[in-house]
């Protein structure tokens, strides 16, 4: 992925945001969606796909065979070990969605432009205050930051 969007003149910052939404959503299919081609689970398929248009916008996309529920962003806990690849998806990119195929197939596709910077991401993601980290029993300790900020 990474040589193939290099020879069609996308930015390394573009890139590097391509490959981490391409993970996120093979991790989503992987983990929620069936297989491909009725295959039982564990020997089936998914597809993934990258693509630059005239507009210098890239799209990544994976298809699954679909599954009971359509994807949604979460609003996991501070300490939960997953639930953010969608928030981080839609971080990343300028819109993503899904698509209904033949035979319950389920595309999540997502695009961002090709001279992307990842700056954008920093000043769309904001931490939680420190004092909304009391379950962590450190907010106290470090609850003057809040006042830097």
């Amino acid at each position: 992925m990474r040589e193939q969007l290099r020879l069609s003149g996308v930015s390394d910052s573009a890139i590097d945001d391509a490959v981490l939404i391409l993970s996120e959503l093979l991790s989503n299919a992987c983990r929620h969606g069936r297989p491909l081609d009725d295959a039982p689970i564990g020997d089936g398929d998914v597809r993934a796909a990258w693509r630059v248009d005239d507009r210098g916008r890239l799209t990544v996309e994976v298809t699954d065979g679909g599954g009971p529920t359509r994807p949604v962003p979460s609003t996991p806990s501070v300490t939960a070990k997953g639930g953010r690849g969608l928030n981080i998806i839609t971080a990343l990119s300028e819109e993503w969605g899904t698509r209904d195929g033949a035979c319950g197939e389920l595309t999540v596709w997502a695009l961002l432009s090709a001279s992307h910077r990842r700056e954008d991401f920093a000043e769309r993601i904001t931490a939680p205050p420190v004092s909304a980290l009391a379950e962590l029993d450190f907010s106290e300790a470090l609850g003057a930051l809040d006042d830097l900020a």
